[in-house]
């Protein structure tokens, strides 16, 4: 399985440089993982909806840039879907059982996806109602991954 994770903006902190790096090494034996990082916009402290609609859509288009055809799309949206880390697995098992062989998560920056990126997902995921910074649901999202094959080979570490 491959699986890409597409994000807006780069990690500017080295401890979350550090847990992206431990949970892509753990990965490693799982499946083929990538991060790619697309360019955010500035937002001016007075930007109107207008205007932060405009930096969604052209943080969008750098998205959507990435994406591959055939691959399973996953957006993180605050009005996705909320399930249990079981549930997660669940559902990558069940993409690979149907052949599936690509997976590709989106995180989008501080204003969220536009509502192209949006439309184009398979599906919406919801990490919770809160607001995480984008950088840190990186670190959140692989974790989660990483816990999704632990999960399916049976170990302890999902406990």
């Amino acid at each position: 399985m491959k699986i890409t994770v597409i994000a807006v903006g780069k990690i500017k902190e080295k401890y979350l440089e550090d847990a992206i790096g431990e949970y892509a090494k753990r990965l490693n034996r799982y499946c083929k993982l990538e991060i790619i990082q697309v360019a955010d916009e500035k937002t001016p402290e007075e930007a109107g909806p207008a205007q932060k609609q405009r930096i969604k859509a052209r943080e969008g288009e750098r998205i959507l840039a990435h994406r591959k055809a055939g691959a399973y799309v996953i957006a993180l949206a605050i009005q996705g879907q909320m399930i249990s880390s079981e549930e997660l697995a669940a559902r990558i098992e069940r993409l690979g059982v149907e052949g599936r062989s690509h997976i590709i998560f989106i995180i989008g920056g501080s204003l969220g996806l536009s509502d192209e990126v949006l439309a184009q997902a398979d599906w919406l995921l919801s990490f919770s109602p809160m607001t995480f910074p984008h950088q840190l649901m990186r670190v959140i999202l692989l974790e989660q991954i990483y816990r999704s094959y632990q999960i399916l080979s049976g170990t302890p570490y999902h406990k």
